[in-house]
């Protein structure tokens, strides 16, 4: 065995949050001068007044000519007295920490606030989480949405209502841009479309979602309804205009479809432990509830899907219709802000870098210019290759590897969740998006000394046992009978970081907890 196996979402887009204006076409226009409207007649106003359009693309414009606040509020001056709100907000620890905030503070200022205050060593894929323990119900909220509006929705206030703000990672909140057909399964995709002619469904899910659209979304749902215990399965369209259901099967036809609900009016929710809380069929369950209604199970219309891709599919298709375009630009502003966080190169260390030549210091004159590309890359080989063998024998030695990595060093890495179980190991990847790569490692509850790696690939988690054995009177741990091993678990996730091995994806999110 080499070195290198050692190192191893009614109808329209939802415009409670953007502000009715249209931009001044004179470029030397600003936002913040008052301008004169010329007076018109009655009927001359009856006969040309237009409802105002808003700008569907807020984020996409500067902020010089956006007529629409882009969510910043973080690095400008406090909130005066009376614009300041207090939202608490809770981590995982089940503590909280209340800030002050203005009242068009968005999710993602929240956020910002909190990596701050927390803080935490990265700024992506955190996420404000409203839920409510009693009823299950966790959703999350949209970058864009305004956490004021949010909370005065709430009955009374947060705490005799139920409902409360989590902050946690999310890592699939725009996953469904980067693998829509994990997200869209061609079975759940409507043909009644004339789009569809001569499309594959990969291809209309790509091209609707370009235009921040979605395609229309059909299969069964169990449903229980209201004031009753018993579930029942019923055929459910998700378009456009609104949720239907089919009164006779699966028959899409107008004299057999039942209006539901209109989506701009409603929030859809994840349901957590639904088998206990609410009896359902399955875990697979969500809720779609108004936004202005009580937080009671009586206001829910509780659905069960057959499986959790079927439920994210519903939940996804949810968000895109209700909010289209503004989903789109939300994903980009967050791409932008990751690209931004990464520090650009000075120019002399740039100029320093370019300046770099492979050489050659093999011969009696000493070293030479390496000229041939090839060459260069075979000797950058054999270099990492002999840096390796280095490292595996000052690790191969007791006393200087305990002086330099301690055996209990994976207790202080973010991804190592100490005796979580099982069920709860399985509870924290689903709650933190289910994307594909996410990770933990956990002590074993069935085999002494030895850990698990917890892994979700293809929205399951999948979990193999780490084994340790001794060899030459040194520690290791290996996940295949020997054919690899490690010398600790942080070489282990080191090398699977960077190489799948035997898993069937490298490891890429690790799962994590924060305190406030």
């Amino acid at each position: 065995m080499g070195p290198d196996e050692m190192m191893s979402h009614g109808s329209t887009l939802s415009l409670t949050s953007l502000t009715p204006l249209i931009p001044h076409s004179s470029a030397s226009l600003r936002r913040s001068s008052p301008q004169s409207i010329p007076l018109r007649s009655r009927k001359e106003t009856k006969a040309t007044q237009a409802p105002s359009i808003p700008n569907p693309f807020p984020e996409l414009c500067s902020p010089s000519s956006s007529p629409v606040l882009i969510s910043s509020s973080i690095g400008k001056s406090a909130p005066s007295e009376k614009d300041c709100h207090a939202v608490r907000v809770y981590g995982e620890d089940t503590l909280g920490r209340t800030v002050s905030v203005s009242s068009g503070a968005t999710a993602r200022d929240v956020c910002h606030m909190m990596v701050q205050t927390a803080h935490c060593s990265d700024q992506e894929n955190w996420a404000i989480i409203e839920i409510h323990p009693d009823l299950g119900l966790e959703r999350c909220l949209e970058d864009h949405e305004r956490v004021v509006d949010v909370q005065s929705s709430w009955p009374a206030d947060g705490a005799v209502s139920g409902f409360k703000f989590l902050f946690r990672k999310n890592y699939a909140k725009y996953e469904f841009f980067k693998k829509p057909m994990l997200f869209f399964p061609e079975s759940m995709i409507s043909d009644s479309a004339d789009v569809t002619k001569g499309v594959t469904s990969s291809e209309l899910v790509q091209k609707l979602l370009q235009s921040g659209a979605c395609p229309e979304i059909q299969g069964f749902l169990q449903v229980r309804e209201a004031g009753r215990k018993a579930w029942k399965r019923v055929h459910y369209f998700l378009r456009r205009s609104g949720l239907y259901c089919s009164t006779k099967g699966s028959s899409k036809e107008p004299r057999h479809l039942q209006y539901v609900a209109d989506l701009a009016d409603l929030n859809i929710y994840n349901v957590t432990n639904s088998r206990k809380l609410h009896m359902a069929p399955s875990e697979h369950t969500f809720c779609v509830k108004s936004r202005v209604e009580r937080g009671r199970s009586q206001d829910m219309k509780l659905l069960c899907a057959e499986d959790e891709q079927s439920r994210t599919c519903w939940i996804t298709a949810f968000r895109l219709f209700k909010y289209g375009k503004q989903l789109q630009c939300n994903y980009q502003l967050s791409q932008s802000s990751m690209r931004q966080q990464v520090p650009p190169r000075d120019a002399k260390a740039r100029e320093a870098e370019d300046s770099l030549v492979a050489m050659d210091f093999t011969g009696k004159r000493g070293g030479r210019v390496i000229q041939n590309p090839k060459e260069a890359e075979h000797a950058e080989q054999e270099e990492g290759q002999a840096w390796r063998k280095r490292e595996a024998m000052r690790y191969s030695l007791p006393n200087v590897a305990q002086s330099s990595r301690p055996s209990s060093v994976h207790q202080t890495q973010p991804w190592f969740h100490g005796g979580v179980s099982r069920c709860e190991s399985q509870r924290l990847i689903e709650e933190q998006g289910q994307v594909d790569g996410m990770f933990l490692i956990r002590e074993s509850q069935q085999h002494t000394q030895c850990f698990v790696l917890s892994l979700c690939y293809k929205l399951k988690t999948h979990h193999y046992l780490l084994i340790p054995f001794e060899k030459t009177g040194r520690k290791y741990y290996t996940m295949d009978d020997g054919d690899t091993v490690f010398i600790d678990l942080l070489q282990l996730v080191e090398f699977h970081l960077i190489n799948r091995g035997t898993l069937p994806v490298r490891l890429k999110h690790p799962c994590v907890r924060v305190a406030l």
